[in-house]
């Protein structure tokens, strides 16, 4: 399986057409990324989907870098007994 980090950067580098090599874990979701609040708003959705877990909107959305997402992901999955690897 692979680890938190990875499966963030590749979901978002699924939803917002990049290459994974361009994401760090530094990069700040609208800033660095491009991402507009509908694509945003599909991030959430496609976390949540590849983590199996439930988020609360208005904080996943509040989370400005893809390494605080994958701190915010993590700490969810915990939450809700969901197994990861970090």
């Amino acid at each position: 399986m692979a680890t938190v980090a990875e499966r963030v950067i590749a979901v978002t580098a699924r939803v917002l057409r990049l290459d994974p090599q361009e994401i760090t874990a530094e990069s700040s979701f609208t800033a660095d990324l491009g991402a507009e609040s509908v694509q945003s708003i599909e991030l959430v959705a496609m976390f949540e989907e590849e983590f199996g877990i439930e988020m609360d909107e208005d904080a996943a959305l509040s989370v400005q870098t893809v390494g605080d997402a994958i701190t915010f992901i993590a700490d969810v999955c915990r939450e809700q007994g969901v197994e990861i690897e970090e």
